[in-house]
């Protein structure tokens, strides 16, 4: 079976609604275009959420991230990007997304981009600080 990259994230319900938990994605082999050059740029996207209603199907995930293998964006951009496109479909309470992208021309380029709900505040002890 053959699978074609889109952007169609699917969801599917919290199976824990009550509670704060944190789901950490790591996705090691991001690629989207330098937009100036045309060239590939790498990056590996690690992704902390703590869900609300619903969480973010894997599968979907891994389809709507490779969409971005023949687009031109620049690392500020497509971070933002894919994170306003993640909280549009699972509204989640906080959402992070870290972009580590590979050097280029001897430059190291990360991109964090943070979202939280209003009126909601952290109920957990638990470090949100990713290892990567």
């Amino acid at each position: 079976m053959s699978f074609q990259p889109n952007k169609n994230l699917k969801v599917f319900d919290n199976p824990n609604i009550e509670r704060n938990f944190i789901i950490q994605i790591n996705m090691p082999e991001f690629t989207c275009l330098c937009p100036k050059t045309g060239q590939p740029d790498f990056a590996t996207l690690y992704l902390e959420y703590i869900a609300d209603k619903v969480c973010i199907e894997l599968k979907s995930l891994k389809m709507y991230i490779w969409s971005y293998r023949s687009k031109g964006e620049f690392h500020e951009a497509v971070t933002n990007k894919i994170l306003d496109d993640l909280i549009q479909v699972s509204n989640p309470r906080f959402m992070r997304l870290k972009a580590i992208f590979n050097v280029r021309g001897g430059i190291y380029t990360t991109i964090i981009a943070e979202y939280q709900q209003k009126n909601w505040t952290f109920k957990t002890k638990v470090d949100l600080k990713h290892q990567g």
